[in-house]
């Protein structure tokens, strides 16, 4: 299944509702929580307007947002269904988010994960990003995220 950008009329919602699978596991281990549970539909809809929303599958098994910020487009929310992991829906959209970059003559994609999922961190890097530096979230006074960027 190739990435499709989609935008509306759409069913946001199942994006959510993947989204929200997906991210599950993060609860017990992100501190502070993650941003994903101030996420509606309504503002996925506002992103595929403002940035791009695209998907794999449909109804979606695997999304992602895009967003340019400064010279970089910054990758967000991506997630795949537990059940399609290991079919390369990850690297199929990272390779779109850079090619989407070079397309809009950016320098690089960007994205941030949190410090404690570790298996995050190696796939980023096996995907070809490299760790940038590390950030607090406020009222922290430790890293709470970590930063990487792919050059395009």
């Amino acid at each position: 299944m190739n990435p499709v950008r989609v935008r509306s009329p759409y069913d946001w919602s199942a994006i959510l509702r993947l989204l929200h699978a997906e991210f599950a596991y993060m609860d017990a281990r992100i501190d502070p929580p993650s941003s994903l549970h101030r996420l509606t539909a309504a503002d996925i809809a506002a992103n595929s307007e403002s940035g791009e929303v695209w998907v794999i599958g449909a109804p979606a098994v695997a999304c992602m947002f895009l967003t340019q910020q400064g010279d970089a487009l910054y990758l967000g929310k991506l997630a795949v269904a537990q059940d399609h992991r290991g079919q390369g829906h990850a690297r199929a959209l990272v390779e779109v988010a850079t090619h989407r970059a070079r397309a809009m003559g950016l320098s690089a994609v960007t994205l941030e994960t949190r410090v404690e999922l570790v298996e995050n961190h190696a796939t980023f890097r096996a995907l070809g990003f490299a760790e940038t530096g590390r950030t607090a979230h406020p009222g922290f006074d430790h890293p709470t995220s970590v930063s990487f960027r792919r050059v395009v």
